[in-house]
């Protein structure tokens, strides 16, 4: 059986610890930009986490002190013939969205294009003080294409998004902490520290109940507010017929630490 760690390549880094696995974006000389490459190793790392009890939360970074991700690389998108072709491409973007378990973004440096959509569809956002943000493809006439204008209008409101996507021009940690796109900024050198931390106290809870978590929370943002309550409660009966909700009342009556199984 391959180990989720086999699936590392030259440009994406892949450790696991302690139920934590780290995925880094390494190719620092181009601000870690994507190649398509490195979205098939994207693609197959996601499935492969989605399967792997092993992992329960994942935390995407990028390699070096410059950028998290600058998104596609652009020289590499003229290998398309056709729009349709490049419509219907293997992107990165898709392939983080599939991801069942929390993911966790460390915001290192630039976060551009296809970057800050990759960090849009991270559950939790962390910046460091140096990360920057944009939305530039307008600048070169076009705009994004992995969720962009959805997932930064939920985050940071349509007036903000629409600053983003329309002037392509960039912000700073601070004005995105202040805009809600980062829950928290932190000095460079405590951003990752921070991330396992938060990391291995989500990968501590029950499994089952943290990625019904994940889909509840999606499911909020894409219902009208009565059938995403009612969707709550059934997925909370869901989680309150498992083992490790009967492990949970159990460890709490006892006074003792719960041992969650993901069962």
């Amino acid at each position: 059986m391959t180990r989720i760690t086999d699936l590392a390549t030259e440009h994406i880094g892949v450790a696991l610890q302690d139920f934590v696995l780290t995925v880094t974006l390494q190719r620092p000389e181009k601000l870690n930009a994507v190649t398509p490459e490195m979205s098939s190793a994207l693609e197959a790392i996601a499935t492969a986490a989605n399967h792997d009890p092993e992992v329960r939360v994942v935390i995407l970074t990028g390699a070096g002190d410059r950028a998290f991700c600058a998104g596609s690389d652009i020289r590499a998108l003229d290998q398309y013939a056709t729009p349709w072709e490049f419509r219907n491409r293997m992107d990165y973007c898709d392939a983080l969205h599939r991801l069942r378990k929390p993911v966790i973004a460390a915001v290192n440096g630039y976060a551009l294009g296809g970057g800050l959509e990759t960090s849009l569809i991270c559950d939790i956002r962390l910046a460091a003080e140096t990360a920057r943000f944009a939305a530039p493809e307008v600048k070169l006439g076009w705009i994004g294409g992995g969720g962009m204008t959805a997932f930064l209008a939920a985050a940071a409101g349509p007036s903000n998004a629409a600053v983003m996507t329309m002037t392509g021009d960039m912000i700073d940690a601070e004005t995105a902490l202040r805009w809600g796109i980062v829950s928290e900024v932190l000095p460079a050198d405590g951003l990752m520290t921070r991330a396992r931390e938060l990391a291995v106290v989500i990968a501590s809870r029950p499994p089952i109940a943290i990625e019904t978590a994940k889909a509840n929370l999606r499911a909020a943002y894409n219902m009208p507010q009565e059938q995403a309550v009612a969707y709550e409660r059934d997925l909370q009966t869901i989680t309150f017929a498992t083992e490790d909700a009967a492990e949970g009342r159990c460890a709490f009556a006892e006074r003792r630490d719960a041992a969650f199984r993901g069962r």
